[in-house]
């Protein structure tokens, strides 16, 4: 009889220690019995919590799914615009298991990898269409209150600030209309709740963005040959108006100094009338003598006049008075 006991013991322990089974912190528990999930009496799935419970042994089996937010991070996809232009957008999604039942029977026994493939069919399906409808301009800018100036500026000045105030970017409504447009059918389908949608790149293929880049600076070069020509034109005002003032300048001063040249004579024919008025004849005498100067001024001059003239008056008086 202690002989019998000893493996009843060993074979009640065993089954014991196959009824318990742990939930780690982090992950729930479903237990399937007889290829079955075990459900509560609301025809609900049976969830564990984290920590220690019981199962048929033998019967149950248990399968345990990760709790927590998880991120679906794949390849970058090609879309095509409005404009039947391509660009390449890589994206992640947050997501959480809310109803571990269906998201067990949705992905054959709670497969992750099944799981992030479906989610990410959906996905992809709604931002093809958001993107679809949509410019590059609008795809790949954000809202216009993210163009910030700075608090001295009361308006935009130059063209390309100008031009990215007139873009409405609906970057931001892209990424929500597909966390929207995801949420329901994930819940229904997979029990999945999908927690965030983010566009991390948006680039353009190898093959279009060397032309692209081509057009972008052949603007650049237009708008700078622009400016260039502006500023030729500006130049070439203001240089004219310099020539404009400097001849007005030359001019007036010219002006200035005829009148003052003009106002000297005058002052010096005066001054000279005055003296003659006060003494004729010392200013006729004074002015001969000024002629004889000139006039004998060179030893090789020659004049022929009569001895007799006005012109030696002086001379002749000179000679009568010795």
């Amino acid at each position: 009889m202690r002989k019998l006991m000893i493996p009843v013991l060993v074979v009640a322990l065993v089954l014991m220690l196959m009824s318990l089974f742990v939930i780690p912190e982090g992950e729930r528990g479903i237990v399937i019995r007889f290829g079955r999930v075990l459900k509560d009496n609301n025809e609900i799935a049976r969830i564990y919590e984290p920590g220690l419970h019981f199962k048929m042994p033998l019967f149950d089996r248990v399968n345990t799914l990760d709790a927590r937010i998880q991120t679906m991070d794949g390849r970058a996809d090609r879309f095509v615009t409005s404009e039947k232009k391509d660009v390449i957008i890589d994206s992640y999604v947050k997501w959480r298991i809310e109803d571990f039942g269906q998201y067990y029977l949705a992905t054959g026994g709670g497969n992750a990898a099944t799981a992030q493939t479906l989610l990410s069919r959906k996905v992809t399906d709604v931002l093809r269409s958001e993107i679809g409808s949509r410019e590059i301009k609008q795809i790949v800018s954000g809202p216009r209150n993210e163009v910030i100036l700075p608090d001295d500026e009361t308006e935009v000045t130059t063209e390309a600030a100008k031009e990215a105030l007139e873009i409405d970017g609906e970057r931001d409504i892209i990424m929500q209309n597909v966390l929207n447009g995801t949420r329901k059918d994930a819940m229904e389908d997979l029990g999945i709740h999908i927690v965030d949608f983010r566009m991390k790149k948006i680039n353009l293929p190898d093959s279009i963005s060397k032309s692209i880049y081509d057009r972008m600076r052949a603007e650049r070069e237009s708008v700078a040959r622009q400016f260039r020509s502006q500023g030729r034109e500006q130049a070439e005002i203001i240089r004219a108006q310099a020539e404009l003032e400097t001849a007005t300048i030359l001019a007036e001063a010219d002006k200035t100094a005829r009148v003052t040249r003009g106002d000297a004579d005058a002052k010096a024919a005066k001054i000279y009338a005055d003296a003659y008025t006060k003494d004729a004849e010392f200013f006729s005498f004074l002015r001969s003598l000024r002629a004889y100067e000139k006039s004998f001024s060179d030893k090789s001059d020659i004049l022929v006049l009569d001895p007799n003239s006005e012109f030696f008056q002086y001379m002749n008086q000179s000679k009568g008075a010795q």
